[in-house]
């Protein structure tokens, strides 16, 4: 007996939603928000920063998210940075494969009203 296209389509999508539950175990540093790095000038006049923006101070890192609805800034170190970068890649993907696992869950739900 062949097996019905219902079937294949439901063993596809679990495979998928195991693929996505396995790369979301492994994900460890999470953070919302967008970090910017930025430059400054001094306001000293004699000071190389004022003519040359290459000679500005810094860089400074600027982590900016929301926090009990409002924007909230916080200025980080570079260590910190390389720290965020990571987390606010890592939940940007996180919510890529929540949305993907949710078009899989869509498609078990319509394979089993195949059935019906």
């Amino acid at each position: 007996m062949a097996r019905r296209p219902a079937d294949a389509r439901r063993r596809a999508a679990r495979e998928r939603i195991a693929q996505i539950r396995d790369r979301i175990r492994a994900i460890e540093r999470l953070c919302s928000g967008t970090l910017l790095r930025r430059t400054k000038v001094c306001g000293k006049p004699a000071c190389r920063c004022a003519e040359d923006p290459t000679a500005r101070h810094g860089p400074y890192y600027e982590w900016g998210r929301m926090k009990g609805g409002r924007l909230v800034h916080r200025m980080v170190s570079p260590a910190q940075a390389a720290l965020l970068r990571e987390a606010i890649a890592n939940y940007r993907t996180l919510r890529r494969l929540l949305r993907t696992w949710e078009n899989e869950t869509m498609k078990l739900i319509e394979a089993d009203a195949d059935d019906s």
